[in-house]
């Protein structure tokens, strides 16, 4: 063989051959398929490595009816989303756990007509091997097309007026009650909550655990303002509840970022914190070290969020029925509350 000569690709009965297994045992190894003994896998990778083995994805494909690609749709039309701290975690979870897999990860925004017209266009083409779906608000289209495109779908989050088959979220109601429960043991008693889009699952559970806390406590919901999880909203909320309940000495906020437009609204009104209002937010992300004074929080695991969502979307294309979960919250101390 001459220099300029290609070198020939081991074959597939190659492979098969050294690894001694069928050809067929041998495809379901590169193909990941479930049910292949360890001693049968090993074996076959173990040859793939000597023989320089490197799958035609182009035929895997057609074998497999398989595009190697998942996405992650989010309910949303603002390309800046996925540089949200919160999403950017989710994104960096889901990316770790398909890093052990052949899939590649394709990004979303399917709240507008255009967006959810073309995600339509690319299941109907079976653009996608799977889909995890995120911020739904209400009856959103969003569910209604992935129902009828038939695609394994993975939940981040439970949508208001769906039960799907599989799902991953946090403990939003646990969360807000531990949240309630802290402000209520420092003897607040006028606690207003700026809650989280209704619309949403994050926002109405969320706001159901102060609720929950503050009859336990035997307190009434002081004052309610809504957001939209971002720091400008919060702040809006914030100057509202000012407004309505001056005299309020807590506040409950359902995000990071909304508990960060508060704090800086109470200090702009004179307010300090924690003497004259508590404040506790949830989500735990870098801004909640970040602000003045560092703010108590919910601790919730975003990017484990994203690798179970991710986890699960692999064994459901795999053909398995993985049980949805409910990650555990807790609560941060710092110097807000």
């Amino acid at each position: 063989m001459t220099a300029s000569t290609p070198r020939r690709q081991p074959t597939l009965d190659e492979v098969a051959e050294r690894a001694g297994v069928s050809r067929s045992a041998a495809s379901r190894v590169i193909n990941k398929a479930p049910h292949v003994s360890r001693a049968t896998r090993d074996a076959v990778e173990r040859a793939i490595k000597e023989l320089g083995y490197l799958p035609n994805r182009t035929a895997r494909a057609l074998a497999t009816r398989q595009t190697g690609i998942v996405a992650l749709a989010v309910s949303h039309d603002d390309p800046q989303l996925f540089a949200d701290p919160f999403f950017a975690q989710v994104i960096v979870g889901v990316s770790a756990a398909l890093e052990d897999t052949d899939l590649h990860l394709l990004l979303c925004l399917a709240s507008s007509g255009r967006g959810r017209s073309r995600l339509t266009n690319l299941l109907r083409a079976g653009g996608v091997d799977g889909l995890m779906l995120m911020a739904l608000h209400g009856d959103d289209p969003l569910a209604r097309i992935v129902a009828q495109a038939r695609v394994p779908a993975v939940y981040g989050g439970r949508p208001l007026h769906l039960q799907p088959q599989w799902w991953v979220d946090s403990d939003n109601a646990g969360g807000a009650r531990l949240a309630t429960e802290h402000l209520t043991s420092l003897g607040r008693t006028r606690i207003a909550a700026i809650t989280g889009q209704m619309s949403t699952d994050a926002g109405a559970a969320r706001y159901r655990g102060y609720r929950e806390a503050l009859i336990i406590a035997g307190l009434t919901p002081y004052g309610t303002a809504e957001g939209d999880f971002t720091e400008t909203g919060g702040a809006a909320a914030m100057r509202a509840l000012l407004q309505f309940h001056p005299d309020l000495d807590a506040v409950f906020a359902a995000s990071d970022n909304m508990a960060a437009g508060a704090l800086r609204v109470l200090a702009e009104s004179g307010r300090s914190v924690p003497a004259d209002v508590a404040v506790v937010g949830f989500d735990d992300l870098g801004i909640a070290q970040q602000t003045d004074p560092p703010l108590t929080t919910i601790h919730q695991s975003i990017q484990d969020l994203g690798k179970e969502m991710a986890r699960m979307l692999v064994a459901v294309i795999a053909g398995q029925d993985p049980a949805s979960l409910i990650l555990p919250t807790r609560l941060v101390r710092r110097g807000s509350a």
